[in-house]
């Protein structure tokens, strides 16, 4: 070695950035010790992980979920108030509507052109995210009942979480997801003016308002669920 000159290590690390010389365009490779393999990234997410936390983040799940959460419990504190009942079917329909909602504002993402573009399978991905949003509508208000020791039929829940989420899948495929709100409100309106009959039209107008248990609002809700998921896990949001 020439006096002076600085020590080179045995087994020298040449770091690899993406898109140098040695790896053009490839990913950066950690440092390789004496005689061992790449360090992993131990404890980090998995990329599917990461891929569902950025899913979610573009889809505004954070602030839907907290949303739907205040909704449900603006409505429980405002019963309280005027002397009603939480558990009251129309209540009831309100919080969900105003869930679904709220959900509603993450069936599409802020670049349309560059999710059709994406490499992702989105088919069972916006079908999961319909079923999901149903779920958790449903369980906020049947938790926020439980707390108030007056709670609707989980059947009733269930009805109306799986309808009106189809309702707004079907209006995110066909109005977008800025006016996918619009359906499901205006059902709900229609149904609270609507004098009660035990005629079929009537009961499929007011299918959310109607008991547990009703034939003609069970299949209304079943219809619009499967059809409303499958138009928009087919087509995704219109543009």
């Amino acid at each position: 070695m020439t006096p002076g000159a600085p020590e080179v290590p045995a087994n020298p690390v040449v770091p690899v950035v993406p898109g140098g010389p040695a790896n053009p365009g490839g990913p950066v490779r950690r440092p390789v010790p004496d005689g061992g393999r790449p360090v992993p990234d131990a404890g980090g997410p998995t990329p599917y992980a990461r891929g569902l936390t950025l899913y979610a983040r573009s889809r505004h799940v954070p602030a839907s979920l907290a949303v739907v959460v205040i909704g449900a419990v603006a409505v429980w504190v405002l019963a309280r108030i005027g002397g009603g009942s939480p558990g009251d079917s129309r209540l009831s329909a309100l919080v969900l509507v105003a869930g679904a909602t709220a959900v509603a504002s993450g069936l599409g993402g802020q670049d349309l052109a560059l999710d059709r573009t994406a490499a992702i399978r989105w088919m069972p991905r916006r079908a999961a995210h319909v079923l999901l949003g149903g779920v958790l509508i449903g369980a906020v208000l049947l938790a926020v009942q439980a707390v108030s020791g007056q709670q609707t039929a989980p059947a009733f829940v269930v009805r109306d979480s799986a309808g009106l989420m189809g309702l707004v899948a079907l209006g995110a495929a066909w109005c977008g997801r800025q006016y996918a709100w619009t359906l499901p409100f205006a059902w709900l309106s229609f149904a609270l003016v609507v004098p009660p009959a035990p005629d079929a039209a009537t009961q499929v107008l007011t299918w959310m308002l109607l008991p547990s248990g009703t034939a003609a609002g069970t299949w209304t809700a079943v219809v619009l669920a499967v059809v409303g998921t499958a138009v928009y896990a087919v087509g995704g949001p219109r543009r």
